[in-house]
């Protein structure tokens, strides 16, 4: 039995989940609304509150879609409860964020600056020049709008430049000595 696939999700006050015959999942709360197509060999059914997924089979594929489409619902369940957030920290002299409306723009040390629309779904905030928070309901939206940004200027090993995750632990390295 998959450790992750057979415990049950909790459906939070003011979140509703409902399941159609062809496993579509529609996740409504506070924050907003998501839909997903599963799988649909997964059967997917809500006892009292709760959201429990089920294999049809032992096979290897329904053993993997197990644990996945746990997973999936889960994340789709806080997402509309309580959201999902990245913090991407800018590390480099003159390297800054700025908001204007919608658009972020980051100064990288190009020629120009580099801008970037907010896609549906996504909000970016800016507490400090040196710090970009992206926050959605949708978490896999959420990583890859933290990505795009960070794909920019990755942090380099030698004086630790760069775009990086907040907690993200660069290796330096220690570069060229002088020939004696």
């Amino acid at each position: 039995m998959s450790r992750i696939g057979r415990l049950p999700i909790d459906i939070p006050v003011g979140v509703t989940v409902d399941v159609t015959p062809d496993n579509v999942v529609t996740v409504k709360g506070p924050k907003g609304e998501l839909v997903k197509d599963m799988h649909k060999d997964m059967q997917i059914s809500i006892e009292n509150n709760q959201v429990v997924v089920a294999r049809p089979s032992d096979i290897a594929t329904h053993r993997a879609l197990h644990g996945l489409t746990r997973a999936l619902l889960n994340n789709m369940v806080v997402g509309v409860s309580q959201g999902f957030q990245k913090t991407l920290e800018l590390v480099g002299v003159g390297y800054r964020a700025q908001l204007q409306g919608s658009k972020l723009v980051l100064s990288l040390g190009y020629s120009h600056p580099v801008e970037m629309i907010a896609e549906d779904g996504i909000q970016y905030e800016v507490p400090e020049n040196t710090k970009i928070i992206v926050k959605g309901i949708d978490k896999e939206q959420v990583g890859s709008a933290a990505a795009n940004i960070r794909v920019w200027r990755k942090p380099e090993p030698y004086k630790g430049k760069g775009i990086r995750y907040a907690g993200e632990v660069v290796r330096r390295k220690e570069g060229k000595t002088g020939k004696k």
